[in-house]
């Protein structure tokens, strides 16, 4: 039996952060994940892929990004258990928690944070009635390395941010890009839209609206697609490499028979206080949980881990003054101090 104050089911950024955070008020962390190492969806599928709306960063990259948070929890010497699903979460009479993977691993916690992210997932793929043939015979779904693209010409399908994103990156790397959408409008960040027109302006992007992609052509390997224009005649485009980024389809598996209340394939939690579910003791943070006005960025997975944090400092201690210190003031070693000991760093800080 594994032992620990909060159990974390998922090691993606914000089970990550929820280390840190949980560790500054003195919580011990085990992290419980499917995939073989840390990072969830950002090693997984796209560890190269560069993110623009992480404080301080103007840019950094996904597999970065985790080995950033990994070396910021290695003070805390958290726990893992990799390549085992959670499958089971048991409430004892004393309001703690056994979880056990699919492998038989048990964990007892006091209490656990669900930061699962989308769960498992699957890439949405187009209605190509051949596009499985052509699955790693030059159709990608998702873009690990860049470099498999260098000098090729590449056709992108999609309006979101993961389009725009690479569609931007890549147009440094590949010898043409080509950007279909289906409508003049994209659901991307602004600013990502803003650049990929300007791109086009440069001769750097072939931008191609409204259009989708009908048929993809080669014998065993791509080598170009059928683009459908609304309006003018079809025309085939040549291509090394046809990658379709229409989103992922989430799968919350086991978690879905775990009694928590779900909407829209999302745990539903109270987000005016702690982001616990409606089990008392279980929490949801990061892109696994809904409420109104919910975004699903890692920034807000971010500040949800550091409320479920102190909601589980409170239940571990009730009764309990915390006060809360900031890590300029008080470090890393002096957070669980008195509001004495805090009042003095200040005035040594200021004198």
């Amino acid at each position: 039996m594994i032992e620990t104050d909060i159990i974390i089911i998922g090691a993606g950024p914000t089970g990550l952060f929820a280390v840190f955070e949980a560790g500054l008020l003195k919580l011990r962390c085990h992290i419980i994940d499917g995939l073989p190492q840390p990072g969830g969806q950002l090693t997984e599928l796209y560890p190269k892929k560069p993110i623009f709306d992480i404080p301080g960063y103007p840019s950094v990259g996904a597999a970065e990004l985790i080995d950033n948070l990994m070396e910021q929890i290695k003070q805390f010497e958290p726990g893992f258990t990799l390549n085992e699903v959670a499958e089971t979460i048991d409430k004892l009479e004393d309001g703690t928690f056994i979880v056990t993977t699919n492998k038989g691993t048990k964990h007892h916690g006091k209490a656990v944070a669900i930061a699962g992210g989308l769960g498992s997932f699957e890439p949405r793929k187009p209605l190509i009635d051949n596009i499985a043939y052509y699955e790693d015979k030059g159709v990608e779904y998702f873009v690990k390395n860049p470099e498999v693209f260098r000098d090729k010409k590449i056709v992108i399908a999609g309006g979101g941010d993961s389009a725009l994103d690479w569609s931007i990156f890549l147009a440094n790397v590949a010898s043409e890009v080509t950007l279909v959408h289906r409508r003049n409008e994209f659901r991307g960040a602004l600013d990502s839209v803003q650049k990929v027109q300007d791109l086009k302006n440069q001769g750097k992007i072939n931008l191609i609206t409204p259009a989708e992609i009908t048929t993809i052509h080669g014998e065993n390997q791509v080598s170009g697609v059928t683009i459908s224009i609304e309006g003018q005649e079809d025309f085939i485009k040549e291509c090394d490499y046809f990658i379709p980024l229409f989103g992922l389809t989430p799968k919350l598996g086991p978690i879905a028979n775990w009694g928590l209340e779900i909407e829209k394939n999302a745990i539903k939690v109270n987000n005016a206080l702690d982001y616990q579910t409606n089990i008392e003791g279980i929490y949801a943070i990061g892109d696994v949980n809904t409420y109104p006005g919910k975004l699903k960025l890692i920034l807000c997975g971010f500040h949800e881990a550091t409320l479920m944090c102190q909601s589980v400092y409170n239940r571990i201690n009730p009764g309990k003054k915390y006060v809360l210190k900031y890590t300029t003031v008080s470090g890393i070693d002096g957070f669980d101090g008195t509001r004495k000991e805090a009042e003095k760093a200040v005035v040594k800080s200021i004198e």
